[in-house]
């Protein structure tokens, strides 16, 4: 007599087998002891101890100087015998010395035009680069445009004098045909646009090194999809190659922002005088003016700790609309 076997019917789905719960834990390994882990990074460690030592020594342990903004700072008696003097020195700042407010538009002024005609180039020039099919070609010219970068500001500002300047190339090309000359250099009018034509062939080579980076991470099947789908390189452009680039261009425009108040010193400070302190004054030059020149060191440091507060708060706030609109930032929630 056959024996009935009694089967139970299989799940859907082909193949399928059913899964034994897991325990919670179970699979991870665990986790290794602070002193298992220092023991084990041990050598790690201490090759990263000299990079520690330096930014300690140069960005942290200076900061506690800022106590001279709290003080009649003479410096043959020493930061602690200077008397202290509160915010006596922060009067230039609160009642509106005319120096500082001329050195305070300046610096507003040249941050906001270098944001919004300096901070874009780097990616435009990226995106060029990019789109270049000869990879020979593409390495010619980032060579070309990293160049710039390594040249001190005293050889940029000589290197556009002898093009722009009065006995320049281009006024001398202007006088052989009996036109009339530019005058560029030495123009309070055209400061602005001079030095911020400086800052864009000096840097924006060097800038696109991160954004040529974040553009070799994208995905080239999102391109092949939106070339299927008619898709053209404009739309590609800005359907594709911006939005995956878009966490890094947040990132260094908060940095950017935090650096708002502060603008090339070197660069200024070699061409203030031809064209005046009413057009090239900024907040770093106040401060070297009046504190290494003019001695005083109180308003000075005063000037520098609220410069340095207000990037803080720049930084904190730009992060903070980062985040509002789905970016990580400079660092996550």
């Amino acid at each position: 007599m056959a024996t009935e076997v009694e089967t139970t019917p299989a799940p859907a789905g082909r193949g399928h087998r059913p899964r034994r719960p897991r325990s919670p834990g179970a699979g991870r390994r665990p986790r290794a002891s602070r002193r298992t882990r220092f023991r084990r990074d041990r050598f790690l460690l201490l090759l990263g101890l000299p990079g520690l030592l330096v930014v300690l020594l140069f960005n942290y342990v200076p900061l506690f100087g800022n106590v001279i903004a709290f003080k009649d700072y003479q410096p043959y008696i020493g930061i602690w015998d200077s008397p202290w003097v509160g915010f006596s020195n922060f009067d230039v700042i609160f009642n509106g010395d005319p120096a500082f407010v001329n050195a305070l538009t300046n610096t507003l002024v040249i941050s906001f035009v270098q944001i919004v005609f300096v901070f874009p180039v780097p990616i435009a020039l990226a995106l060029l680069l990019n789109s270049m099919l000869s990879e020979r070609l593409k390495r010619v010219a980032q060579s070309i445009l990293y160049l710039p970068h390594f040249m001190s500001w005293v050889v940029v500002v000589a290197i556009f004098q002898h093009m722009l300047g009065n006995a320049g190339l281009l006024n001398n090309f202007l006088r052989s045909h009996d036109w009339a000359t530019l005058p560029i250099f030495g123009n309070p009018d055209m400061f602005l646009t001079l030095i911020t034509s400086q800052v864009i062939w000096k840097d924006a080579g060097w800038g696109t090194i991160i954004f040529l980076a974040a553009l070799s991470r994208v995905d080239m099947e999102l391109y092949e999809a939106s070339a299927v789908d008619g898709a053209s390189r404009m739309r590609q452009l800005w359907h594709v190659t911006l939005p995956s680039i878009r966490g890094v261009i947040v990132l260094l425009l908060i940095l950017k922002l935090g650096d708002v108040l502060t603008v090339g010193f070197e660069q200024i400070i070699l061409q203030r005088q031809q064209v005046g302190a009413d057009a090239s004054e900024v907040l770093d030059t106040y401060v070297y003016f009046n504190g290494v020149i003019g001695g005083n060191w109180g308003v000075s440091a005063a000037v520098g700790l609220i410069k340095g507060l207000v990037g803080v708060v720049l930084v904190l706030g730009a992060n903070k609309v980062a985040h509002l609109l789905g970016e990580r930032g400079v660092y996550s929630k």
